[in-house]
């Protein structure tokens, strides 16, 4: 990966680390998005702007200070969601520049919309959840009446319970118990959930509280972990269908398996926390 650089996303503001390919594409898809989206829901829109793009992991873990990093060739679920939902606020906004999509992306990758060092990163989908809906980015369906019958318990440890498998944590001890702070506040919080059965449900079931466009999270109960996949929800057929940064087929793919038929190859899922962008 050729990089042009560490370079200042904006006055005073931290450093960015992006290539001229990935900054033009930006300014690009924001333009079209003028005249190319029409009415159709944001989040999906972005999302399929990068079908077809490489699945790569751990983008995120270059080098040994904590910067905004701007990667758009080369995404993993975490990072694809993010960036479609920063295109999405500068699309909103009516603010195209770079730097428009550099602060947008900062407030929805750190807590309090503010990047710090390492331990600033909203590492759990729990906490960017959270994170986001304090800051009216995205909102939690399930609070709006919605039938779902499934009720996760958070049990997060990972990060702490394995250092050694993360980098940052490796090599900065210091942050290992600011982690472990984080992860005990979260302790024992409840969510509501649709559970994996109920996603064979069809559009004319409360399964249809769920739009083109919605985030949603894969949710596990095992492993110290919380989720262990995102993407982007989406109608076809009268079945629900995902949109994501597949780490088996190695690119963003529309999945033509139902979300039903994907969730249950996966033991290790539970269900799913539906999300919305507040458009």
């Amino acid at each position: 990966m050729c990089l042009m650089g560490i370079m200042p996303c904006w006055a005073q503001r931290g450093k960015i680390e992006y290539t001229k390919k990935d900054s033009t594409l930006v300014v690009k898809l924001l333009n079209d998005a003028k005249t190319g989206r029409g009415t159709e829901n944001r989040v999906f829109y972005f999302g399929k702007k990068f079908l077809g793009l490489p699945y790569v992991a751990h983008t995120l873990e270059l080098g040994d200070t904590e910067h905004l990093i701007v990667n758009l060739h080369e995404l993993d679920c975490t990072t694809f969601v993010e960036t479609v939902v920063a295109l999405s606020m500068c699309d909103q906004q009516d603010k195209r520049t770079f730097a428009d999509y550099c602060q947008n992306l900062e407030k929805v990758r750190f807590r309090g919309g503010k990047m710090g060092d390492y331990t600033s990163r909203l590492h759990y989908f729990t906490w960017w959840a959270e994170d986001n809906e304090k800051l009216g980015i995205v909102k939690d369906i399930s609070i709006e009446d919605a039938p779902f019958l499934g009720v996760q318990t958070v049990h997060i440890n990972y990060m702490t319970a394995h250092p050694s498998s993360y980098k940052q944590l490796k090599n900065h001890p210091d942050f290992v118990p600011i982690i472990k702070k984080y992860e005990q506040a979260t302790e024992g919080k409840q969510f509501r959930y649709i559970l994996k059965k109920d996603l064979s449900w069809n559009a004319g079931t409360p399964l249809s509280m769920v739009k083109d466009g919605d985030i949603v999270a894969m949710l596990t109960d095992s492993d110290g972990l919380d989720t262990r996949h995102i993407g982007i929800a989406f109608w076809q057929g009268g079945k629900l269908h995902l949109l994501h940064a597949s780490s088996l087929y190695k690119k963003v793919v529309m999945s033509k398996e139902t979300f039903y038929e994907y969730e249950m190859k996966q033991p290790k899922h539970t269900g799913i926390r539906v999300f919305r962008f507040n458009d």
